[in-house]
């Protein structure tokens, strides 16, 4: 039987979405739901030198108006992008595998794109052909309140007191650039586990849906 979910989009999304794409045949990405601040869909946490980081992509704000997620649009009044990869390069330039994956990273970095969707989507095409991930992709049409499958939408959040359990996620610990400074720190941006255990990423997402 097919197994559907369907979830918000997200920036550069943690491993505990990102190991859904082995739990479910067909995942959607909702794009006309209201746009939410301070959620994954712009912002991403990796491990830096000095601790966990958060990642923003600003985006243009329109005072008074509820856009959808399709609708937003990436802010460049500041230079975003050559900070976010001088502090993905600054994390993660001494892991096993940064070097192997930084050149189908970089190039995010300098092109402009318009609409904050479009750039998730393509970055997660590069993440996808990079772990193995085949899951069928699609893109929502309108928003329906009652989704015939999985609703995952707004269940995977950075806020503390809007975690929600998960009993089909359980993080797998993986050698951290930073171990020898910090505990292991779990559900960090799927990069993380990238760039530091590269082939395994795959069997490591796996290993996260085992225990149930």
């Amino acid at each position: 039987m097919t197994q559907r979910a369907i979830v918000n989009t997200a920036y550069l999304a943690p491993v505990q979405l990102y190991s859904k794409f082995f739990l479910y045949n067909e995942i959607t990405i909702e794009q006309f739901d209201s746009y939410h601040k301070q959620t994954y869909r712009n912002r991403c946490r990796i491990l830096g030198a000095n601790g966990s980081l958060n990642l923003t992509i600003p985006v243009v704000k329109e005072s008074g108006k509820k856009l959808k997620t399709k609708d937003i649009r990436i802010d460049y009044a500041t230079n975003w992008q050559k900070n976010h990869w001088k502090s993905i390069s600054s994390a993660y330039n001494s892991s096993p595998f940064f070097e192997f994956y930084a050149e189908d990273f970089a190039p995010f970095y300098e092109k402009e794109f318009t609409f904050l969707i479009d750039f998730n989507h393509k970055l997660h095409q590069v993440i996808a052909e990079n772990i193995g991930i085949d899951t069928q992709l699609s893109y929502s049409s309108s928003f329906e309140k009652t989704f015939d499958g999985t609703d995952l939408r707004d269940k995977v959040s950075p806020k503390i007191n809007e975690k929600i359990a998960d009993p089909l996620f359980s993080p797998i610990r993986y050698t951290q650039t930073f171990d020898e400074k910090f505990d292991f720190v779990p559900n960090l941006s799927i990069i993380d586990l990238l760039f530091n255990k590269g082939p395994e990423t795959e069997s490591i997402l796996n290993l996260c849906l085992s225990k149930k």
